[in-house]
């Protein structure tokens, strides 16, 4: 993929592409209105989903093609470009013939390499298409690099990919975990691929998302992807995601963008490693919790006592010799597994008093 071309409509460097629009076009006032804020707050690509992918079925599935002369509209009255998500072929001929300047490509399309290659065939002849892929929607980087080879075999060569998370079970801080090390992989092994950040559906709550656009700046990313309605708790779709206009025009206003490049990881990616890291120990020492308080519950209903002493001491053992053959010190991963299980205990006691369920 070494003859990509830029995918910025402006042709403007050293700055990051903005595309900011709704998550779905609801209505034509809703549309236009939002539209007219945000070009006057200087985005120039207006991005909206005519199509909506739902989990389950009977949610808000997008207006289907009447959103499209919505688009049209945008384009005429504001001089922005326009950009839509496309599932299948029969979106991608509907998007072509409105005139939208990119299609995107979700990420449970991104998913399905016959889906993808129904796509790719149907973009076959219109290579002046900028065409983005979001990463599938599981952790998995050579299904993303496939699905965008498949959009660059139909002669597509301005193409781009959009980082959106991962999905995953259970509570977490994000509602797409970021994983930043495969967008940083996506980039090593295709360093002249654009990407975009899509922090709304990274984070999941408006607030997360300036501070994970400012993440996607220092690693060094081409753009965002926001979500952007005139009245965001209103919206039929995702609104817990969505800034105004305004939030958003404050949000870019404020991102620092560096002006050197780095070929290798430099500080702010290795820094924002180790916040990715801890808040993953997070996330375990939790689910060890929760095992904890499951086995709290069985000693009580076995009428048990909470500390094992046998068991504690192999762990002690067990894990520090492990750690030190990692190369870190025992005395070190002792203090940490007489604090986890200080902690264990006081949370099996609560079980044990009733003051909290194994949950």
């Amino acid at each position: 993929m070494e003859d990509l071309q830029s995918i910025s409509p402006m042709g403007i460097d050293n700055k990051p592409m903005i595309i900011a629009g709704p998550c779905s076009a609801e209505t034509e006032e809703q549309v236009m209105n939002t539209a007219i804020n945000l070009a006057n707050n200087g985005i120039k690509i207006f991005r909206a989903g005519i199509w909506k992918p739902r989990t389950k079925p009977g949610g808000f599935e997008g207006v289907g093609q009447d959103g499209l002369e919505w688009l049209k509209q945008v384009k005429e009255k504001t001089g922005m470009y326009t950009a839509t998500e496309v599932a299948t072929k029969a979106h991608v001929e509907a998007a072509l013939e409105a005139g939208v300047d990119i299609l995107w490509i979700g990420a449970r399309t991104s998913a399905n390499p016959f889906a993808m290659q129904e796509i790719a065939d149907s973009l076959v002849g219109h290579e002046d298409k900028t065409v983005l892929v979001k990463n599938p929607v599981n952790p998995d980087i050579e299904l993303w690099i496939g699905a965008l080879q498949r959009i660059y075999n139909a002669g597509i060569r301005k193409l781009g990919a959009i980082h959106r998370g991962f999905s995953t079970y259970g509570k977490h801080l994000y509602r797409n975990q970021p994983q930043w090390h495969i967008p940083i992989e996506l980039r090593r092994r295709i360093p002249n691929l654009p990407i975009i950040c899509d922090p709304s559906h990274i984070g999941g709550l408006r607030e997360l998302v300036a501070p994970i656009s400012q993440q996607a700046m220092d690693m060094g990313f081409d753009g965002l992807i926001i979500e952007s309605h005139c009245e965001p708790d209103c919206a039929w779709s995702d609104k817990n995601q969505q800034v105004t206009p305004d939030v958003l025009n404050f949000i870019v206003n404020m991102l620092v963008i560096r002006d050197t490049s780095q070929t290798t990881e430099n500080l702010t990616i290795l820094r924002q490693q180790i916040d990715n890291i801890d808040n993953e120990l997070i996330e375990i020492l939790n689910k060890r919790m929760r095992v904890c308080r499951e086995i709290g519950q069985y000693k009580k209903e076995h009428h048990m006592q909470v500390v094992q002493t046998g068991r504690y001491d192999d762990i002690l053992r067990s894990r520090i010799k492990l750690a030190e053959e990692m190369g870190m010190s025992g005395d070190f991963m002792k203090v940490v597994l007489q604090a986890i299980h200080e902690e264990s205990v006081r949370q099996q006691i609560e079980v044990l008093n009733g003051k909290r369920t194994n949950l």
